[in-house]
């Protein structure tokens, strides 16, 4: 029988959800791409796998915003608002801790949510999940752009029909005509063809690996062999950097988990629902920093920290150390401390103040986030920042899904106390990009263009790494070099080269005339490893050199 549903607020978006089960525990099932917890009861198999779990389990339900039930919205939903999505409809069924089970793109947000709120996470359970969704050389079980590029076409001229390859999805299911006309209903009423492929968009932009370390909840990750849609060497990666984590192949090629071997899902599952024991207390959890220094005069006036508490309460922070110059700030993500961070500067720049921040996100004590290690990490990256300017680390940028604003790779600074090396952004407001004028229209072709885009976008990533060329370049784009010149001869009149080394200058153009970094220092950041080459390459370009625009 189908449970009622109800409705509770995330901010101002309605979020639907459903509560059934006899069990003691409560479990909340945290959906894969697009869901409708009404069709989900149209489902044999599906009804039977989660009555089992009701019998050992109070079991929550939900769409997420922009699916389903829940309000349709016109903006990618960033990772913050899926997790206060999570949390609100807890709070509406008094749950004060539960198990997440995370399906497919679901188990992202899950594995997030137990990093950050490992005191509501009894424990965390995925099924079929990825930590990123597009190649790179570190995950090369992800698709290339190219390949994300078909999914995007699939979905914009065949979104609900028999065109959308559903039976790669559950080829155990694939002669079950019935089954299949369920999971293409399922689909179009969890989401329109736009909202589907703004979904869609969002998980190409998922990379949760940095964070997977700060997951000391118990985990259960589950993956079958064959899936074709989520490789079975994403689940072991996935494993292997989450503490503990326990990982259980299962036979099979579904990628759905309440098809193929149920029965053998539903046991593992249980057995670690019931056996396994949750600590009570969890004393650290992931926290996004923000370290600040005031410029100005009258720095001791009280007003300033008047307006810094203001602002940091509107974006639901915590200052917790404030100096003479200096502040400190924690949220529990990163894009509510990056969005706080732009008002802040514009604030401070109206007062004509000068305000360097520096963001960061770190595993951290609950009741005592600064710590000297932390504050010299926030300290190190914020001193790299000019007046008015804001740097985050790629960990921060990563997370950062759905929201919009332009991230220009930085420089590279080291950790201490890690050994490791911190890719370091710039954070600005978004701005249409341009290439050399006369060379041709970018926003217009962009616009038109998915592939050209897709170079482009990969290209801008890249424009740091000095080591990056055509055949990186081919290899995440999924074309070969023949291919790539030929386009990109039509489309920009610029071979591949000339087109990163294009793009290399003009971002160097912008630098020398927002930063005060010396020319080499310019150089280094864009990918050129020889200043006096830089130098020429430049005054070629722009006709006009480096050291004479700074002038």
């Amino acid at each position: 029988m189908k449970p009622d549903t109800r409705y509770t607020k995330s901010e101002d978006v309605n979020i639907a959800y459903q509560v059934f089960g006899s069990g003691t525990i409560d479990l909340v099932y945290i959906p894969g791409w697009i869901s409708n917890i009404d069709l989900m009861w149209a489902c044999p198999e599906l009804v039977g796998f989660l009555s089992e779990l009701g019998k050992i389990a109070r079991v929550i339900l939900f769409d997420k915003r922009g699916t389903g039930l829940s309000d349709r919205i016109m903006e990618f939903p960033t990772l913050e608002e899926r997790m206060d999505d999570i949390r609100a409809v807890m709070d509406a069924v008094n749950s004060e801790k539960a198990v997440l089970f995370g399906h497919s793109e679901g188990g992202s947000v899950s594995a997030l949510f137990a990093a950050t709120y490992p005191n509501r996470t009894l424990s965390l359970i995925t099924f079929g999940i990825f930590a990123k969704r597009i190649y790179a050389p570190n995950y090369p079980w992800a698709p290339t752009h190219l390949e994300r590029q078909k999914v995007y076409d699939m979905i914009e001229k065949s979104w609900g029909s028999g065109d959308m390859n559903l039976e790669s999805l559950a080829p155990s299911k694939a002669n079950d005509q019935k089954f299949m006309d369920w999971l293409a209903t399922y689909f179009r009423s969890g989401a329109s063809p736009n909202a589907a492929l703004k979904l869609t968009k969002l998980n190409t932009q998922v990379d949760i690996i940095d964070i997977l370390g700060s997951i000391k909840v118990p985990t259960l990750i589950l993956q079958r062999t064959h899936d074709i849609d989520v490789k079975i060497d994403e689940g072991r990666f996935i494993a292997k950097r989450i503490p503990e984590a326990k990982f259980v192949e299962l036979e099979g090629s579904d990628h759905l988990f309440w098809t193929g071997n149920t029965q053998q899902v539903l046991e593992e599952m249980k057995a670690f629902i019931l056996h396994v024991k949750p600590k009570q207390v969890y004393e650290k959890q992931l926290f996004t920093i923000i370290v600040g220094r005031l410029v100005t005069p009258d720095v001791n006036s009280k007003k300033y920290h008047n307006i810094i508490e203001a602002l940091v309460e509107t974006y639901s922070g915590n200052v917790v150390q404030y100096n003479t110059e200096t502040f400190t700030v924690t949220f529990n993500g990163p894009s509510k401390a990056v969005n706080c961070g732009m008002a802040l500067i514009k604030t401070m720049k109206d007062l004509e103040v000068e305000l360097n921040l520096g963001v960061h996100i770190k595993e951290c004590f609950t009741n005592h986030c600064i710590s000297e290690e932390t504050e010299n990490l926030a300290t190190s990256i914020f001193n790299q920042s000019q007046p008015n300017q804001m740097v985050i680390t790629q960990t921060v940028k990563h997370l950062l899904i759905g929201v919009d604003l332009n991230f220009k790779p930085y420089k590279t600074i080291f950790d201490s106390a890690s050994g490791e090396s911190l890719f370091l952004f710039i954070v600005n407001e978004k701005t249409p990009q341009t290439l050399r004028e006369g060379s041709f229209d970018y926003n217009r072709t962009a616009k038109n263009d998915s592939f050209i885009k897709n170079v482009l976008k990969t290209i801008d990533t890249h424009l740091h790494n000095e080591y990056f060329g055509v055949d990186m370049l081919c290899k995440e784009i999924g074309v070969s070099e023949r291919q790539l010149q030929r386009k990109l001869k039509e489309m920009t009149r610029k071979s591949p080269n000339q087109l990163i080394a294009s793009m290399r200058l003009i971002q160097a153009k912008e630098l020398i005339l927002t930063t005060q970094h010396t020319i080499s220092e310019i150089a280094f950041q864009t990918g050129f490893s020889n200043p006096s080459y830089f130098s020429k390459c430049f005054k070629k370009e722009f006709e006009i050199s480096p050291s004479e625009l700074k002038r």
